[in-house]
């Protein structure tokens, strides 16, 4: 048979392939997501290090019968391409091609939705109840990475796993990566197996061979098997799994397709919860992404040949605007302390934690920890800046509101790509942080219009004596200079902008910007627009909303959120409690959906958010005689 990619038509077609053709095949597969992901961007290190292991669960398991769990999503590629999707693998990520994570609506070969870390053990787990509670027979398994694995999500799935003692296979993928470099105890102890792979022997032949001891044998093997922590804990890498309830076998080669296909054969022959655990270097067969993993991690289009990033526009990023500006506050206050969860890169917070090494935390994938523990610092008087990316933010919801906000301890939660982040999609744009967190009382909410006000908001925010959540989008925006000097901001105060007769935007974060240029286009239409920026979600400027109601016939909030309880809800909230019924109200912002992927400036286009779009739906909006309209 012809190994080649495009020849191979279904899953089942991988099984019939022998080693030598699946090792062609691996290097085609590689190729093609190189070349890819250098034109769309994407999550590149991750997915070269699963090309065999994802053509070995291929070769042993019979997709869609058996069930192939992804964590994250992040090493989906090689799965996508081998069920199904090859003639449309060119639209990865791109609007209205395929996703760049699982998606049940995508394929009947996606078992399940990823986006986040730590779900694919309790999601697997759930299927496979599903699968008994039928009366079928086919196996489910889970693909974890060990950067996923620190999650706390993740050991409560292993836990119940074990517990249940229900047949489920779970691949540790094990790369010794997750966003950034691995931290805790859990990826200690996974390192310290990976230097004791030839004992993976002994938890089969330890009795026996004790056993065989002339005279004392039979003896000396009881009491080691009444004292497990003196035997195997000492010889079999892998009790801790075996505790948790799981038949442990490894780790194992990663990149041996033979080798990977016995043991997963050995694993779906067993009908008990057992862990794979496999070896993988992360950018296989690419040595930029081999050297340097991290940078490869998500990345956006590259060339080829160097490995260097496109360049894009000089201006600088809110990303790194705010790292400085953590080196430059954490300088001036001592008690300053950065924490991120598995990302110090992808929040700017690299420069910080190499400056100031020991106020800085890396506490792996476990957003909830994050916050609770910055509650604790903050407690005995530190001044802990949480930076997360927005969208998994979500995972310390009750973190934030018990152990920080009931207490009003004075923790900065910075979340980092709020709003529409492009590409990766709905899993990953942050719509909903504006939504959640006003309802939360103690916590002022600010988002800033530019780089230079995110600075001045993040200098504010490490003076007042509450928790604070800042958010910022992912990019960049005009490039605005930076003043010699942070400025403290009014707590709840907003700024004109710009004066209009006819109708006033009051705009918040990204979305000031486009009110601006809207008001530029409807002023060639005769239309005097206004523009507010009103900085505070929360506490909102009461009497800056009493002035532009005192003279404005019309009112058009904007904002990057979901318009389901978001910036625009507080606005008409705070208007009716003021027994303000004059001026008409236009809310614009995500609609109550989920956001489709796309380029950041497509999404907004079709949305109706860019300039363009604001414009017409304000001309629109002028001409209708309604008290309230809500547009998306």
């Amino acid at each position: 048979m012809n190994c080649k990619l495009e020849n191979l038509c279904l899953p089942a077609d991988i099984a019939r392939l022998s080693f030598e053709e699946l090792a062609g095949l691996a290097g085609e597969i590689r190729e093609l997501m190189i070349q890819t992901v250098s034109r769309n961007g994407g999550h590149l290190a991750s997915n070269l290090g699963v090309v065999e292991l994802t053509l070995a669960l291929h070769k042993v398991f019979e997709t869609p019968r058996d069930r192939i769990v992804f964590d994250v999503g992040h090493q989906s590629y090689v799965h996508k391409i081998l069920t199904g999707r090859l003639d449309r693998f060119g639209t990865l990520r791109t609007y209205k091609g395929i996703c760049g994570f699982p998606r049940r609506d995508e394929s009947i070969h996606d078992a399940f939705g990823a986006g986040h870390s730590s779900t694919s053990v309790s999601a697997a787990l759930g299927i496979a109840l599903a699968r008994d509670l039928r009366g079928e027979k086919h196996k489910v398994v889970a693909v974890i990475g060990d950067g996923s694995l620190t999650g706390g999500l993740a050991f409560e799935g292993m836990n119940h796993a074990g517990h249940l003692k229900r047949d489920l296979i779970v691949v540790l993928n094990d790369n010794e990566m997750s966003i950034s470099k691995n931290v805790g105890a859990v990826s200690h102890y996974l390192a310290k197996m990976r230097l004791t792979p030839t004992y993976s022997w002994a938890k089969h032949n330890i009795e026996f061979l004790l056993r065989r001891i002339p005279a004392i044998g039979d003896s000396v093997a009881n009491t080691a098997e009444r004292m497990k922590g003196s035997v195997k804990y000492l010889l079999v890498p892998g009790m801790f799994f075996e505790e948790l309830g799981f038949t442990y076998l490894g780790p194992i080669d990663g990149h041996d397709l033979p080798l990977l296909v016995e043991v997963l054969e050995k694993a779906k022959s067993l009908r008990t919860p057992v862990l794979v655990h496999v070896l993988t270097q992360k950018g296989k067969g690419y040595p930029p992404a081999e050297c340097q993993a991290d940078k490869f991690h998500g990345v956006g289009p590259f060339c080829i040949e160097s490995g260097q990033a496109l360049k894009g526009s000089p201006s600088p990023t809110y990303t790194s605007v705010f790292g400085d500006a953590m080196v430059e506050l954490a300088g001036k206050n001592p008690d300053v302390v950065g924490i991120t969860a598995a990302m110090s890169g992808g929040t700017g917070l690299d420069a910080f934690a190499a400056k100031f090494p020991e106020r800085f935390f890396d506490v792996g994938i476990a957003e909830q920890h994050a916050v609770t523990m910055a509650a604790g610092l903050a407690s005995q008087g530190k001044r802990p800046v949480v930076a997360v990316y927005s969208t998994f933010s979500q995972r310390a919801f009750d973190s934030l509101i018990h152990d920080v906000c009931l207490q009003n301890l004075p923790v900065v939660l910075a979340l980092d790509r709020a709003g529409l982040v492009g590409e990766d999609g709905p899993t990953h744009h942050g719509s909903f942080d504006l939504s959640f967190a006003r309802m939360i009382p103690n916590l002022t909410i600010m988002a800033p219009k530019d780089e230079a006000e995110l600075r001045d908001m993040l200098h504010t925010a490490l003076t007042v004596n509450g928790p604070v959540l800042l958010r910022y989008p992912r990019g960049r925006s005009e490039g605005f200079e930076l003043s010699a000097e942070p400025s403290l901001l009014p707590i709840g105060q907003g700024e004109w902008l710009r004066q209009g007769g006819d109708l006033v935007f009051v705009a918040v974060g990204t979305m000031v910007q486009a009110a601006v240029k809207a008001a530029d286009i409807l002023k060639k239409t005769g239309i005097s627009a206004g523009v507010v920026n009103a900085r505070f979600v929360k506490p909102l400027d009461e009497a800056l909303l009493c002035k532009i109601a005192g003279h404005a016939r019309y009112i058009v909030t904007l904002e990057e959120n979901s318009l389901m309880g978001g910036f625009g809800s507080a606005v008409l909230e705070t208007l009716n409690s003021l027994g303000i019924e004059g001026p008409k109200v236009l809310r614009l912002g995500l609609p109550d959906r989920f956001i489709e992927q796309g380029s950041r400036e497509e999404l907004l286009e079709c949305l109706g958010l860019n300039p363009a779009g604001i414009a017409s739906k304000v001309q629109q909006f002028v001409g209708v005689d309604s008290c309230v309209i809500t547009s998306a």
